[in-house]
């Protein structure tokens, strides 16, 4: 069965690329080919599989029983080679296929798609209510009220479980301590 997954950015967020550029971006947003920023299905199937464990725990589940469900439907950790029939598989979240072939029909370049979804932040750390020196850092921020889309393969018998977890992530991406990265989730049948 196929869940159809919309994630909302109730403020703005970062989902990191791992990669700085020297003399600029100290944080980079990961972006696909034609730049458009996005998350990657394995990315969200961590936070998944924390919320998960979580959401288990609040259910007073053995510690037996947290441990196979957590690895039924998200498998190994780091080991996804092993065949699991009920393990979910999870899309990256991305704009909608209709939003991103109206941008590229507009011909504009990636730097200006860069500039039309995402800014440019600067931090600094503070000692005694100064800027600490060598501590500016700047990080490219996705912009708040942006809409991504995605799907989890799933179980029909894991359905209900999934949607209610799902549901449940409020947080994702990089510098969430500082009020980045908050979410809403929407979960649906694909049919629906």
């Amino acid at each position: 069965m196929q869940l159809m997954i919309q994630m909302h950015l109730e403020s703005d967020a970062i989902f990191g690329n791992g990669m700085s550029i020297p003399g600029g971006e100290d944080i980079g947003v990961r972006t696909d080919a034609h730049g458009f920023p996005y998350m990657k299905g394995s990315t969200l199937k961590g936070l998944f599989r924390k919320e998960l464990i979580n959401y288990l725990n609040w259910e007073q589940k053995s510690l037996e029983e947290i441990k196979e469900t957590v690895q039924r439907l998200a498998g190994e950790r780091g080991n996804d080679d092993i065949y699991n029939p009920r393990k979910l598989i999870f899309s990256d979240l991305t704009f909608h296929p209709d939003l991103q072939e109206s941008v590229l029909a507009e011909d504009i370049s990636r730097q200006e798609l860069q500039n039309i979804f995402t800014y440019l932040r600067t931090f600094t750390g503070l000692e005694d209510g100064l800027a600490k020196d060598g501590s500016l850092r700047m990080a490219r921020c996705i912009k708040k009220g942006l809409n991504f889309y995605g799907t989890c393969c799933c179980d029909q018998k894991d359905e209900a479980l999934v949607c209610s977890v799902l549901s449940m992530i409020k947080w994702a991406g990089s510098m969430r301590n500082r009020g980045f990265g908050k979410i809403e989730m929407k979960v649906g049948k694909a049919d629906e």
